[in-house]
């Protein structure tokens, strides 16, 4: 079968990482009072880069953490859900803080309405903004990016797949025929 083609590469992705670091600063004022997290699972890795590229930038560490979304989906019923990941909340917690969700795709929104409600049982940050690598439309909620890598409009029928090195060995982004494997 057609694996579907690369939109980003390596070196697409991150330079996309690079200037989200970027704006991420820039809308913050600098990395205080600032958290980074990563929902599951490759949101949490995507975070992590941002994070160490912000440190480099500002020679001092910002909070990374992860989020998982699972017990809070409202499509448990109709997608079998895999099993609960680890939420991980840098030391400081979250209160007063702004939060940046950071995940991979943004399509439905559903996915961020969990994560908003999972960061109301964790906390009161002063603001959360969203980062995601790809946009690619198809809103069912009134939900929508900070912070876009690339903006990747697409047909319901296609699958963005975005593979990351530490989990997949390698990092691209393919959209493809749904079927397809990518």
């Amino acid at each position: 079968m057609d694996p579907g083609h690369v939109v980003l590469d390596a070196r697409d992705i991150s330079r996309a990482l690079t200037r989200i670091s970027h704006e991420i600063l820039e809308r913050n004022k600098g990395p205080e009072d600032l958290v980074l997290l990563g929902l599951h699972t490759r949101g949490v890795p995507l975070a992590r880069r941002i994070g160490e590229r912000i440190t480099s930038v500002e020679g001092a560490p910002v909070a990374v953490g992860s989020l998982d979304v699972t017990m809070y989906r409202d499509d448990l019923r109709s997608h079998p859900a895999r099993g609960p990941q680890k939420t991980v909340v840098p030391p400081a917690g979250i209160d007063g803080r702004t939060v940046v969700l950071v995940d991979d795709v943004l399509f439905s929104g559903r996915t961020i309405r969990a994560a908003l409600d999972a960061l109301n049982d964790l906390g009161r940050p002063s603001a959360v903004r969203l980062a995601v690598l790809v946009d690619r439309g198809h809103r069912e909620l009134p939900i929508r990016a900070d912070h876009v890598g690339k903006n990747l409009p697409s047909a319901r029928s296609e699958r963005v797949s975005v593979r990351l090195e530490e989990i997949d060995g390698h990092d691209d982004v393919r959209i493809s025929q749904m079927g397809d494997h990518a």
